[in-house]
């Protein structure tokens, strides 16, 4: 099968998926009154779970961001003492040759 027909599949399978849902809705056993309160009621629901989730995901990557500043400045600090030693050692070294010269 073609990734064209599977597409071609699930749109059709969204397709039947929305009509069953709009006669769902159509024949509810509750009024329309009660029907919309209720279709009100599930999309704050769903708004609410919405922003509580985006809420702790940006929480979750702005912990995962100070992290990785954290890890980065460490890195760097080390990265500096052992440049700091390096060219210490090489004076030293070089130091010691022209001594010995």
């Amino acid at each position: 099968m073609s990734d064209r027909d599977s597409s071609n599949n699930f749109m059709w399978f969204l397709a039947g998926l929305g009509f069953g849902a709009l006669m769902g809705v159509l024949y509810a056993p509750r009024s329309g009154r009660e029907t919309r309160e209720s279709l009100k009621s599930t999309a704050q629901e769903g708004r609410d779970y919405l922003k509580n989730r985006s809420r702790e995901a940006r929480e979750s990557v702005g912990d995962w961001v100070d992290r990785g500043k954290e890890v980065v400045s460490r890195s760097k600090e080390q990265f500096g003492s052992a440049m700091d030693a390096g060219r210490r050692a090489y004076r030293e070294t070089s130091e010691g040759k022209k001594g010995n010269s």
